[in-house]
């Protein structure tokens, strides 16, 4: 019985995966945060996750299962319920008349075996996986359940009707599943939107078709189909969605845009819903923003060594003039705007941003809703804003000659201005300003910094292994022929669902204006513009990515993916 009972702690010092003074340590600092050492152990960087697992299949015998390999059977989301798997973190992966074989992130929590074995009147057969694997797994077998319960339920109530079922707006927008008594349509949505959480997704599509509405989840940047919803209740879906954003059920043939804050796991969460009309139906959209502080800092956007130097020395060395961010949609320049308002915000300061929409909320910022169908447009607002009295500007984008030289000439005129471009390059947004308008001469008395970024897919850590690279490759990323560089990439595992790559990382170029530099500029020579940038303390953008994959964070795929070929 001793065995069994041995400390999670205990074992790993006995392993020899961690010191006796690493677990004091460790101890010390789960003392009344409810935390479970394993976790613990993990998330501060004293063991890697893999070395737990080892650790508890050699000294406890027990057996490692990749949940992404196996196909659990539906009716274990019967034998066990969705709030004991939630709260322990435990997976039923399969059962007989007797035994339950119980996939679960902590085998020695005997609590959590106890409660199992209560509920099921089986004896649990404990097996070990990782934390997102379970997670996953979780969402999958008893989301899949809870969205298949509601479909039916929808349809039951649906088939004496003609018209699609319009759900009653919920007091309470808090996204579980387990909610009891509410209608199936508001059940549904809430297991679409928890999937979505679940597998940290940025966007949410729903996308009608001739026969269902195809549910897509976007993970690092790519889309993927997790589900399918019967054509009869796309309405009633749409309708939940439409109400929750508070926008006119009845219009079904304009575009509309709504927003709604829920809490999902007692995190909060701002979702911006907006919907377009198409040939077969109406598309929505859901975009998840989550209210996360480290998510706007320098090491949130991925910046590190000698590029976070630059961005500090340039934000901090820059009290006027303009700074731009550029890249393409979908390469993170408004979360590093987010990250120079946050650096730069003040009680001294009046800073005021133009953003369209306003993505998060931030203290001690007037933050202004651009809304162009009432007429409020970025060159009206701006001209507003500068009557009254600001120190900083963040317009969120520039789109129009119009807003481009005003917010140049504001920078001018003793104000730092901060705003974002759609272009390749640091280089490319010099001609596109000049291209829609705006003087050479303004530009380049207004201009002190551009920031051009994307953002790659991280190798996963846990699966990522050595190879050497092809020749195609040295190629691409400018290497001699020959040489010793090692090449990394994710081999595909239940943490990152066989996708090689998990979370994601920027890559970035970060130009401070010069004297030689500006002097071009001024002349509107483009050619002497590339030359002078040539000459600037200036690391273009392969050249960062290059170095990514040399430091094995992220692939020579995912390079040509986001950068181009």
């Amino acid at each position: 019985m001793t065995k069994k009972y041995i400390r999670l702690g205990d074992l790993l010092v006995k392993y020899g995966a961690i010191t006796q003074d690493q677990l004091e340590q460790a101890l010390a600092m789960q003392k009344g945060t409810g935390r479970r050492l394993g976790a613990l152990l993990i998330e501060e960087g004293i063991i890697h996750e893999n070395q737990l697992i080892d650790a508890l299949t050699t000294q406890l015998g027990v057996e490692y299962v990749d949940l992404s390999k196996v196909e659990i059977p539906a009716e274990m989301a019967r034998i066990l319920p969705k709030n004991i798997a939630k709260k322990y973190m435990v997976v039923p992966v399969n059962a007989t008349r007797s035994e339950l074989f119980l996939a679960m992130t902590d085998p020695l929590n005997f609590v959590a075996v106890e409660e199992v074995t209560a509920v099921t009147r089986r004896r649990v057969v404990p097996m070990i996986t990782t934390e997102a694997a379970a997670q996953h797994a979780i969402q999958e077998l008893y989301g899949s359940q809870g969205a298949n319960r509601a479909i039916e339920e929808m349809r039951f109530e649906l088939s004496g009707q003609t018209e699609p079922l319009v759900p009653a707006a919920a007091e309470n927008l808090v996204v579980d599943e387990e909610e009891k008594g509410t209608a199936p349509a508001i059940r549904l949505v809430n297991s679409i939107i928890e999937r979505g959480y679940a597998e940290r997704a940025s966007d949410i599509h729903l996308e009608p078709g001739e026969d269902h509405m195809s549910i897509r989840i976007r993970v690092d940047g790519l889309l993927r189909e997790v589900m399918a919803v019967p054509k009869e209740l796309e309405g009633s879906v749409v309708s939940r969605l439409k109400i929750m954003a508070r926008m006119d059920i009845s219009q079904r043939n304009l575009p509309q845009d709504g927003h709604v804050n829920v809490t999902i796991r007692r995190e909060t969460l701002d979702l911006r819903i907006s919907t377009l009309p198409t040939v077969y139906g109406e598309k929505v959209v859901i975009r998840l923003l989550r209210k996360n502080p480290e998510l706007i800092s320098m090491e949130g956007i991925g910046l590190q060594g000698e590029n976070m130097r630059r961005f500090r020395e340039l934000i901090n060395d820059t009290r006027e003039g303009a700074i731009l961010m550029v890249g393409p949609t979908g390469s993170g320049k408004t979360s590093t705007m987010y990250t120079i308002i946050e650096m730069l915000k003040d009680e001294t300061v009046n800073l005021v941003s133009l953003e369209d929409p306003v993505e998060f909320y931030m203290d001690q910022v007037c933050q202004v809703q651009i809304n162009e169908r009432t007429g409020l447009t970025f060159a009206g607002a701006l001209r507003s804003v500068l009557r009254q009295d600001p120190d900083i500007i963040a317009v969120g984008e520039i789109r129009d000659g119009e807003t481009a030289d005003i917010a140049m000439r504001a920078a001018i005129t003793g104000h730092l201005v901060l705003s974002t471009i759609h272009t390749n390059s640091a280089l490319s947004s010099m001609g596109r300003l000049l291209d829609i308008g705006v003087e050479p001469y303004v530009l380049a008395g207004a201009l002190r910094g551009i920031i051009s970024q994307r953002l790659l897919r991280r190798i996963c850590p846990q699966c990522r292994e050595s190879r050497t690279p092809t020749a195609q490759e040295r190629e691409y990323l400018g290497l001699p022929a020959e040489g010793d560089e090692v090449f990394y990439r994710g081999a595909g595992c239940d943490a990152c669902f066989h996708s090689g790559y998990r979370g994601r990382v920027g890559a970035f170029e970060i130009l401070r204006v010069t004297p030689a530099f500006r002097q071009a500029v001024y002349a509107g020579d483009r050619s002497g513009i590339a030359d002078a940038l040539a000459e600037t303390e200036f690391t273009p953008l392969m050249d960062n990515c290059r170095d990514l994959v040399l430091q094995g964070i992220t692939t020579v795929d995912e390079v040509q993916r986001a950068v181009g070929r």
